[in-house]
């Protein structure tokens, strides 16, 4: 029970101030008055509150039958209707000169037109059968009317233009082989360069054999055989090489 017990202290005897809590203001968005505003815009007033209120249809306004059927507009008064058809319509005793009057006798020209004109000649037709059906014979195909074309026999113009076509892109191709031989045809060396050219691997091999006499008497390492080797070699290439020059007299070169 001792340990339970508080110390005893002079300080106990002051009165102890409660701390008060701070509480930190509640976080607002900015954007909360746009928000507020778009709800409000696109919010109806029958959406929450119920439908809108409008006039209600008087009851004396009811649906009659064929009412909304189209009714005519009302007719005139007789008598109206008399008077404008009187006014309209000519009478017996009236003469009215109507359009150009003139003094020709159409009767009688056409008699003479008639007369002197040149009978209608029928149009060739063809019969199937004895009692079949009558057709047109130009239509009918039977008439050879193409070989009365202007044209008829001669070469359609899309036929010569595509030969020519045809012959213009093999003209072309012969010509571009023709320059590309032309362009890779071997050319022959001439004796100057010939001799020059013997005379320029001579001293290659010179130089290569000087070399080769220069290597130590001893050969015991692996580079200083693979070296001793290749010199072999170049000698090799460069001694057949002379040869094959001096044995020809007249020696082509392909360009590249």
């Amino acid at each position: 029970m001792a340990a339970l017990c508080v110390e005893e202290s002079i300080y106990n005897l002051l009165p102890h101030i409660a701390a008060k809590s701070f509480k930190e203001p509640r976080y607002v968005s900015t954007f909360k008055p746009y928000v507020k505003r778009t709800i409000e815009q696109s919010k109806a007033p029958w959406k929450t509150i119920g439908p809108p209120k409008v006039q209600v249809p008087s009851p004396k306004d009811f649906l009659q039958k064929h009412s909304k059927e189209p009714k005519l507009p009302k007719r005139e008064k007789d008598q109206e209707g008399k008077k404008m058809r009187e006014s309209n319509v000519p009478r017996r005793s009236d003469h009215p000169i109507m359009g150009v009057q003139s003094t020709k006798n159409f009767i009688s020209t056409n008699a003479a037109n008639v007369i002197m004109g040149v009978a209608k000649k029928p149009l060739p037709v063809c019969v199937d059968r004895r009692q079949g059906d009558k057709f047109i014979l130009e239509t009918s195909g039977l008439v050879p009317k193409y070989l009365k074309k202007k044209d008829y026999g001669l070469t359609p113009k899309y036929v010569t233009k595509r030969s020519e076509d045809v012959k213009r892109a093999q003209e072309e191709y012969d010509a571009y082989v023709k320059e590309t031989l032309r362009q890779k045809a071997m050319k022959r060396l001439s004796d100057e360069e010939r001799e020059s050219l013997i005379e320029g691997l001579k001293k290659n091999w010179e130089e290569v054999h000087h070399e080769f006499q220069s290597l130590s008497v001893e050969i015991d390492t692996i580079p200083k055989k693979l070296h001793k080797e290749r010199l072999e070699t170049q000698m090799k290439q460069l001694e057949h090489d002379i040869q094959t020059i001096e044995k020809h007299r007249v020696i082509y070169i392909a360009n590249k």
